[in-house]
C-alpha cells in the first residue's frame, strides 16, 4: 500500500492497465494529472483540440484490442469531446475520457468552467462517473477500463474534481485480472440450440450471412472465417464489418445498404435464410429490406435491447444473446461433432455470377477526375497491413465500395453517427496503436476542414500518415440529395472559392504535399504519394457533378436500387 495524490493514482492505474499512450489537451483543472505524467513512461499526444483527442483515442481502440484514453480539462474542453464520445457510443467503441472538474464543493455553482458533465453525457456515453472525495479511485478506474470493453462496448466518461486530484489516497495495487475476469461472458449455445440452428440452415437452399461490427475483432473474424471454410455461405457486410472476412473472396459481396454494392443489394433479394451476426439493423440497411422480409431470420447479438426489438419487429426463427465469436465456435464444434455439411452449390454459383457480372463503374470518359477513379487506383495499394480511415460523405461510401479490406480492424469510419472531421484525428490514434502499419486517411474537403488543425499535429510529430483528399469544392453527398429532393436547388453545399489544401499541408511541414487537377497526371502523382515517406498529402481535385452510385432511394427497397448510367451487366 502506498500513499499518493489522486492524479498519481490515476496514472499508476493506467500503467497497471498497460496503457502506453494518452491523447489530450491540458488546462488548469487537469494540471495535477499532466504533472503526474512526468515520471511515467506513458506518452502524451497533444492534439489540436479536445474533440480530436477523443477521436484519436477512439481510433486507438477501433484499430486494436486496447482501450484508448483521452484526458482533457473542464468546461469547454469536456464538452468539446461530446461529439467524439457520442460517435464511439453509436459504433460500440470502448473509450475512456477523463475530464478535470472544479473542486467538489463548487460543483453546481457558477464557478468558472464548470459544467454538469453527468447531465450532458448521460445519453451519449455508456457510463458517466463523477468521482467524489469518498470514492476509491483505483477500483473505479480499473473497473471502468474493462467495463468499457465488455458486452456491447462503449465510452466511459470520468469527471475528476481538482481537489480529488490533489488529495492523498491509498493505492493498493490491485491486480487488474480481478476486474478483467469479472466481465468474462460465460454464455454458450446449448446442444439443443445448436440442433435448432442447423435444422433451419439445412432446410435452406439460399442462406446469406449478414456480418456486422460485433465480429470486427481478431476472435470474431477468425470464428466466422472458420465457420465459412466449412459451409461456404455467401456473405454481405455492414460498413462497420469491412475486413471481417477477406473482401477479395468471391463469396463475399461487400457492403449492403443504401450505398451498397450492386451485387450485395441484388443477392439479398433472393436469399431464404438471413443469418445476421453482430449487427444493429441500421436503418440504411434494414429499411431497404422492409419489416416484413420474406425470409427466415437467425440472429446473434450481445445487446439484449436490440434483440428484444428485432424479436418484435422481425420474428426471427433462431436467436442467441451473447458473444458472436463464442456462438459461432459453438455452432462450428457442433457441426464437426455431427459431421454436418451443406450443399448450396447453385446458390454459390449465383453469388459468384452476380459479383462478376455487375461490377462497380463510373464515368470513365469525363474530362474531370472522378472520385471513384481515385479510390479505385488507391485500391491497388491496399494490402493486409494497411489501415484506412475516412471522413463522412461520398468519399466514405466510395472507399467502402472499392477498397477490398483483408483484415479486421483495418477500416475505421464513423458509422452510426456519421461524423465529419473524423478521419484525421482517428488516423493519429490508429498510427500509435499500429506503428508498423501503413495508415491512409481518406477525406473530403468538407470533412477535412472540420479538424484541419490535425494537419499540424501530424506534421509537428512527423507521423508517417498519408492523407488522400478528394476536393470537389462542395458537400457532395448532401448536394446529391438536394438534386434529388429539391430539383437541383443547392443551398449551402458549395464553396464559392477554391482553396489549395496541398499548400496548407506544405506550410505545416508535410514532406510530400501535391495537388492534381488533370486526370492525365493522376497515376504519376498517386505513385509518388504512395512511395513518399513521412507525412504525405495528395489533393485530388474531382468532378463536382459526380454522383454516387448505386443508391437505394429514401423510402425505397432493394428492388428500387438505382444503378446510374455507368454500372451495367458484363
Amino acid at each position: 500500500m502506498k500513499e499518493m495524490n489522486g492524479a498519481e493514482v490515476l496514472i499508476k492505474c493506467l500503467e497497471d492497465l498497460g496503457v502506453k499512450h494518452i491523447f489530450g489537451y491540458t488546462g488548469a483543472a487537469i494540471l495535477p494529472v499532466f504533472h503526474a505524467l512526468r515520471h511515467s513512461d506513458i506518452e502524451i499526444i497533444v492534439n489540436s483540440n479536445e474533440q480530436s483527442a477523443a477521436f484519436s483515442a477512439a481510433g486507438y481502440s477501433r484499430s486494436s484490442n486496447r482501450v484508448g484514453v483521452a484526458i482533457v480539462t473542464s468546461g469547454p474542453a469536456i464538452t468539446n469531446t461530446l461529439t467524439s464520445v457520442a460517435d464511439a457510443y453509436g459504433d460500440s467503441i470502448p473509450l475512456l475520457v477523463f475530464a478535470g472538474q472544479v473542486p467538489e464543493h463548487k460543483i453546481g455553482t457558477d464557478s468558472f468552467q464548470h459544467i454538469n458533465v453527468k447531465g450532458i453525457f448521460r445519453d451519449a456515453a455508456r457510463k458517466v462517473i463523477q468521482l467524489s472525495n469518498d470514492d476509491d479511485i483505483e477500483t473505479i478506474i480499473k473497473d471502468a477500463y474493462y467495463f468499457a470493453k465488455s458486452g456491447k462496448p462503449g465510452p466511459v466518461v470520468i469527471d475528476f474534481p481538482l481537489d480529488k486530484q490533489m488529495k492523498n489516497h491509498e493505492y493498493h495495487g490491485i491486480d487488474v485480472k480481478r476486474f478483467e475476469g469479472s466481465y468474462h461472458d460465460d454464455r454458450h449455445l446449448s446442444e439443443s440450440q445448436c440442433e435448432n440452428f442447423f435444422k433451419l440452415l439445412l432446410n435452406s437452399r439460399r442462406p446469406l450471412l449478414y456480418l456486422g461490427g460485433g465480429l470486427n475483432s481478431e476472435s470474431g473474424s477468425q470464428a466466422v472465417r472458420e465457420f465459412n471454410e466449412l459451409f461456404g455461405i455467401p456473405s454481405v457486410n455492414t460498413l462497420m464489418a469491412k475486413g471481417v472476412v477477406d473482401e477479395r473472396h468471391d463469396l463475399n459481396l461487400g457492403m449492403l445498404g443504401m450505398f451498397g454494392t450492386p451485387y450485395a443489394n441484388m443477392l439479398i433479394q433472393e436469399n431464404d435464410l438471413f443469418f445476421a451476426i453482430g449487427v444493429r439493423w441500421d436503418d440504411r440497411v434494414a429499411e431497404k429490406v422492409g419489416f416484413a422480409i420474406g425470409t427466415d431470420i437467425a440472429y446473434i447479438d450481445i445487446n439484449p435491447e436490440k434483440m428484444h426489438q428485432i424479436k418484435i419487429e422481425r420474428s426471427p426463427k433462431f436467436t442467441f444473446i451473447g458473444d458472436a465469436a463464442t456462438a459461432l465456435r459453438d455452432l462450428l464444434n457442433y457441426a464437426r461433432k455431427h459431421n454436418i455439411r451443406l450443399d448450396i452449390r447453385e446458390w454459390q454459383i449465383r453469388a459468384r455470377y452476380l459479383k462478376k457480372s455487375w461490377p462497380l463503374n463510373y464515368n470513365r470518359s469525363s474530362e474531370y477526375i472522378q472520385a471513384a477513379k481515385v479510390i479505385s487506383m488507391l485500391a491497388n495499394h491496399v494490402d493486409e497491413s494497411t489501415k484506412i480511415t475516412t471522413g463522412v460523405g461520398n468519399h466514405q461510401m466510395l472507399a467502402a465500395q472499392y477498397l477490398s479490406m483483408q483484415c479486421p480492424k483495418s477500416f475505421m469510419t464513423s458509422g452510426s453517427f456519421g461524423t465529419m472531421g473524423f478521419s484525421l484525428p482517428t488516423a493519429i490514434g490508429v498510427h500509435y496503436a499500429n506503428p508498423h502499419s501503413g495508415v491512409i486517411a481518406i477525406d473530403g474537403d468538407g470533412s477535412l476542414r472540420m479538424n484541419l488543425g490535425e494537419l499540424h499535429t501530424i506534421a509537428s510529430l512527423d507521423l508517417p500518415i498519408k492523407i488522400l483528399m478528394l476536393n470537389n469544392r462542395s458537400d457532395g453527398m448532401v448536394q446529391n440529395l438536394q438534386d434529388a429532393a429539391y430539383e437541383g436547388v443547392r443551398t449551402g453545399t458549395q464553396r464559392p472559392k477554391d482553396v489549395n489544401f496541398a499548400e496548407i499541408a506544405r506550410s505545416f511541414g508535410f514532406s510530400y504535399a501535391e495537388r492534381v487537377s488533370n486526370r492525365n497526371d493522376l497515376n504519376v502523382k498517386m505513385e509518388a504519394f504512395i512511395d513518399a515517406e513521412g507525412p504525405c498529402f495528395l489533393e485530388a481535385c474531382t468532378d463536382r457533378e459526380e454522383v454516387l452510385y448505386p443508391k437505394v432511394p429514401a423510402g425505397g427497397s432493394y428492388k428500387d436500387m438505382i444503378l446510374g448510367p455507368y454500372i451495367k451487366s458484363t
